[in-house]
C-alpha cells in the first residue's frame, strides 16, 4: 500500500474515530424522533427499516418535528416567495446604473434553478435532520440537466472534520455499490482485480462498501484549471484504500450545519431532539401505562372460583355454568381506579414541552401571521420574544447554511455561463447576499418599529420647530423601512433617477 492509500484511509478513519462517541446518541435519537432516518452499523443498502410501534405508541413528537421541518422550509427558505437579495458591495456602487436591474436578474435566475432542481426536496429533509440529530448535511453538484443537484445525507451515514477556526472543511461517507455500478461510476480501468473479476464473471449481485472523501486540496493551485489543482480534492476509495477515482471542487461542496455546538471544539451539534428526548421518553411511557390501565378497566383480571363447571365466558351474553355456594364464580381480582383524566391532563402537559422545544408554536404563529394587516409594533411585540429565542439558531443556519448554499448555486451558475454578465462599472466588486424570508422579517421587526417611532418623534417635535425635519434623511429611512419590510430592492428608483426625472421636470 503506497503512501497516497495510507493518508486517505488514515484520514477517514481518524474522522470516523471521532464520530463513534456520537453514534449511539444519534441511533436513540432516531429511535424515537425519526425512525426512518440514521444508518448505522446493522443497516444495508437498499433494504427497508422496522419502525418499532411498542416505543412509538405516539405520534406526537414526530408531528412536532415535522412541522419545524415545515416552519423552516416556509419562514426561510420558501420555493413560493422570493427569501433572499443580492446587494453589491460597497453601498455607493448600488447606484451605478443598471446596478440594481442587474442583481435583480441573476437573483431571479438563481430562484428558477432552485426551483427546477431538488433543493427544496432536500432542504425540507435537511431541517428534519438538524432538528433531531443536531447536525445535517448534504452535497450541492453540477447536474447536466437541472443545473443544480442536492444529495441529502442522514446520521451515522457520513462523517464531517473542522478546521482550525469550527468551520466544517471535510467530509467523508462510506457506502454501497454493487460491481457494475463501480464500473460505470469509475471505470472499468479503475476497478480492483478481485471487483474486475466480478464485473466479467456477471456476479452482480453482491454489495461492496465504497468510501468519499473530500478535503483541502494541499497541492491546491488556481493559476490551473484541472482537478489535482483545485481548492478541494475528492476521492473515491476502497476501505482497503486502493483509489477508484480522484476529482475536485472549486468551493466545498458539502452544506454541513449545525443547531447548536457546545464547544469550539465540537464538530457535531445539538438540536431540539437532545433537550426533549427525555420528555419524548416519558410521553411514550405515560401513553403505555394509559392503554395498560383501559385495558384493565375494560377487560379486567378475573378470579374464578373452583365451583365453575368448564371454561369461562367473558363474552358479552356469555353463559358460564357454576355449583357451589351463594357467592360469585366469576369477579375482577381487584378494583381499578385510575383517575383518566388527571392522567390525560399530564399527557397534554408533556406533549406541550415537546411542542415547545421544537418550536411548533413559533412557526405555526409565523405561518398564520397576516404582516399586512398590522403595525410594525404589533409584530414587533407579538414576535420579539420568539425571534430571541431562535435568533442565535438562525444567525448560525446563515452561515452554515444559507451563505454557503446562494454561494456555492452562484459561483456554478457563473461556471455553466447561464448568468447574465455585470455591467463593466461593477466588475471586480462584491455581491453579497440579505436575507427577505419570512422569519428575517419577523427578526426585522423590531428595527422596523423603532425606525417608524423615530421619524413620528422627529414629526412632533417639527410642529414646534419644523427645521429639525432637515436633519431627518427621508430617502435613507424609506429604503432602510422598505428593506426590513422584505420589499424587492428594485421597487426604487435609484437617487441618479430620481434626480434625472427632476431635471426633466423642472425643464418643461
Amino acid at each position: 500500500m503506497n503512501k497516497h492509500k495510507q493518508n486517505y484511509c488514515r484520514i477517514y478513519d481518524d474522522l470516523a474515530r471521532q464520530a463513534a462517541s456520537w453514534r449511539s446518541a444519534w441511533k436513540e435519537l432516531g429511535a424515537y424522533l425519526a425512525p426512518t432516518r440514521g444508518f448505522f452499523e446493522e443497516n444495508f443498502s437498499n433494504r427497508g427499516q422496522k419502525i418499532d410501534h411498542r416505543t412509538l405508541i405516539d405520534s406526537d413528537p414526530l408531528l412536532a418535528v415535522e412541522v419545524l421541518s415545515a416552519g423552516m422550509i416556509s419562514g426561510l427558505t420558501s420555493p413560493s416567495r422570493s427569501w433572499f437579495a443580492l446587494e453589491i458591495t460597497p453601498a455607493a456602487a448600488r447606484e451605478v446604473p443598471g446596478a440594481r436591474e442587474w442583481t435583480h436578474s441573476v437573483k431571479e435566475r438563481l430562484e428558477e434553478a432552485f426551483a427546477g432542481s431538488n433543493i427544496y426536496a432536500a432542504l425540507h429533509g435537511f431541517y428534519q435532520e438538524i432538528a433531531v440529530f443536531g447536525t445535517a448535511a448534504m452535497l450541492l453538484e453540477e447536474d447536466g440537466k437541472e443545473l443544480l443537484r442536492a444529495r441529502l445525507f442522514t446520521a451515522g451515514e457520513y462523517v464531517l472534520g473542522c478546521d482550525e477556526n469550527g468551520r466544517i472543511d471535510r467530509f467523508g461517507r462510506e457506502f454501497f455499490l454493487t460491481p457494475n455500478q463501480m464500473a460505470a461510476k469509475f471505470g472499468l480501468e479503475n476497478l480492483p482485480p478481485q471487483l474486475l473479476r466480478a464485473v466479467q464473471d456477471g456476479k452482480d449481485t453482491s454489495w461492496h462498501r465504497v468510501r468519499h472523501l473530500i478535503l483541502p486540496n494541499p497541492a491546491c493551485d488556481v493559476r490551473y484549471k484541472n482537478a489535482a489543482k483545485m481548492p478541494y480534492l475528492s476521492v473515491y476509495f476502497t476501505p482497503q484504500g486502493e483509489v477508484l477515482k480522484k476529482g475536485g471542487y472549486w468551493e466545498f461542496p458539502v452544506i454541513a450545519a449545525r443547531w447548536e455546538v457546545k464547544t469550539a471544539n465540537d464538530v457535531y451539534g445539538k438540536g431540539p431532539g437532545w433537550k426533549c428526548l427525555g420528555d419524548v421518553k416519558m410521553l411514550q411511557k405515560m401513553q403505555k401505562n394509559k392503554l395498560v390501565a383501559l385495558d384493565k378497566i375494560t377487560n379486567p383480571p378475573m378470579m374464578v372460583s373452583s365451583g365453575v363447571q368448564g371454561e369461562v365466558n367473558l363474552l358479552p351474553g356469555g353463559l358460564t355454568r357454576y355449583s357451589g355456594a351463594a357467592d360469585g364464580a366469576v369477579k375482577p381480582a381487584y378494583q381499578v381506579n385510575v383517575d383518566l383524566s388527571a392522567l390525560e391532563s399530564s399527557i397534554e402537559k408533556v406533549k406541550a414541552t415537546i411542542k415547545a422545544q421544537f418550536f411548533a408554536d413559533v412557526f405555526l404563529m409565523l405561518s398564520t401571521q397576516n404582516f399586512a394587516n398590522m403595525t410594525a409594533a404589533e409584530v414587533a411585540e407579538r414576535h420579539q420574544e420568539k425571534m430571541l429565542v431562535l435568533g442565535p439558531v438562525l444567525e448560525r443556519l446563515k452561515n452554515e447554511l444559507l451563505d454557503p448554499l446562494v454561494e456555492r448555486s452562484y459561483a456554478i451558475l457563473t461556471r455553466r455561463g447561464v448568468l447574465p454578465p455585470a455591467p463593466q462599472a461593477l466588475q471586480g466588486l462584491s455581491v453579497g447576499v440579505s436575507y427577505i424570508s419570512l422569519i428575517a422579517q419577523a427578526q426585522k421587526a423590531t428595527g422596523l418599529a423603532a425606525l417608524t417611532q423615530g421619524i413620528d418623534f422627529a414629526s412632533r417635535l417639527a410642529a414646534v420647530r419644523p427645521d429639525v425635519l432637515n436633519r431627518v434623511d427621508f430617502e435613507n429611512a424609506l429604503e432602510q423601512g422598505l428593506t426590513m419590510l422584505g420589499v424587492p430592492p428594485g421597487v426604487l428608483k435609484s437617487r441618479a433617477e430620481v434626480s434625472a426625472g427632476a431635471d426633466r421636470a423642472a425643464g418643461e
